[in-house]
């Protein structure tokens, strides 16, 4: 499983022009299904990512998780982060996991995030949605389930 995580002052996702989700500040995270993942995956990145220490303390320091500043997060399924792109100009996207059961792991990870504390705001699986954000900072983190970046 793998997710971006932005630092967002604001963020929202329409589907059809209608508002589907938004946020105030807090994480925007896509988040893509692989072949591989479990819901050990999906619980395993939900805690980093409600952990996630991007946010500033006091000092300016970024030692504060979105739990800490009692924010929410806003998440939107995102398959082509598993799109592989390394010949040609066409990426493949074999390694994603199929839709009827990337699904499930994706409610899973919200229910996870949900469990931990995070207020949690979505899109809505395999729609087209424009996203519009304030990336704050700009901070953009790179998460994988299996650590392979």
């Amino acid at each position: 499983m793998r997710a971006v995580v932005q630092r967002v002052s604001r963020a929202e996702v329409r589907i059809d022009g209608v508002i589907a989700g938004s946020i105030a500040e807090g994480l925007l995270v896509y988040l893509g299904v692989g072949l591989s993942d479990t819901g050990k995956d999906a619980e395993a990145l939900a805690a980093k990512v409600a952990g996630l220490r991007i946010f500033e303390d006091r000092e300016g320091k970024m030692n504060l998780s979105v739990l800490d500043r009692g924010l929410s997060a806003l998440v939107v399924s995102q398959f082509t982060l598993y799109g592989d792109a390394r010949r040609g100009h066409r990426p493949s996207f074999v390694e994603a996991m199929p839709p009827d059961r990337a699904e499930p792991l994706y409610e899973t990870f919200i229910a996870c995030l949900k469990e931990k504390g995070v207020p949690v705001a979505s899109g809505r699986f395999r729609a087209m949605m424009d996203v519009d954000a304030v990336n704050a900072g700009p901070v953009t983190i790179l998460l994988d389930s299996a650590r392979q970046f």
